[in-house]
């Protein structure tokens, strides 16, 4: 007699039940993407989100005055007319990310990494941009301009000059 035959129908419905849901949980933690989250017109003044990932994040039209994105991982994360008025970016990746029209005065963002943003309509009054990586961020030539007034430092992540990224003469 062949080996399953000698299995019970309960014993193999339960084996296959068991097979079932293994493979669903095991496909479930492999394949399910991390959603990215909604905090668009959000009234987040002083919140923290220190050392979080929220790459893919919305948060257009919030206010974050006085928010702690210290060592955060914002890449691609829209920043479309937020208020980052006094922020703590430092440390923070915003690589690629969507800063238009985003107020960005006073705000920390010493050594944060900004490659590839667009940031044509920002605005970095009084902001600290020591050792800010800027490489490729779509600027306003006078936006640049008062940058390269302030910038200094080299970046510990790329080791790029922030007066170079920024191409300051």
């Amino acid at each position: 007699m062949k080996r399953w035959q000698s299995l019970s129908f309960p014993t193999i419905v339960s084996s296959l039940v068991l097979l079932v849901v293994a493979s669903v949980l095991i496909f479930g933690a492999i394949a399910t993407p991390a959603l990215a989250i909604d905090y668009n017109r959000e009234n987040l003044v002083g919140a923290d989100f220190s050392g979080q990932v929220l790459t893919d994040s919305q948060f257009t039209k919030a206010n974050m005055r006085n928010s702690n994105l210290s060592n955060t991982d914002l890449r691609e994360v829209r920043f479309f007319a937020t208020n980052l008025e006094s922020a703590n970016l430092e440390g923070a990746n915003l690589s690629y990310a969507t800063l238009d029209a985003a107020r960005l005065t006073n705000a920390n963002l010493k050594n944060a990494i900004l490659e590839g943003a667009f940031a044509s309509n920002a605005k970095f009054q009084g902001a600290n941009i020591e050792g800010a990586d800027f490489t490729d961020v779509l600027l306003r030539r006078d936006i640049q301009e008062q940058l390269c007034d302030v910038a200094s430092g080299t970046n510990p992540v790329t080791g790029r000059d922030t007066r170079d990224t920024l191409f300051c003469p």
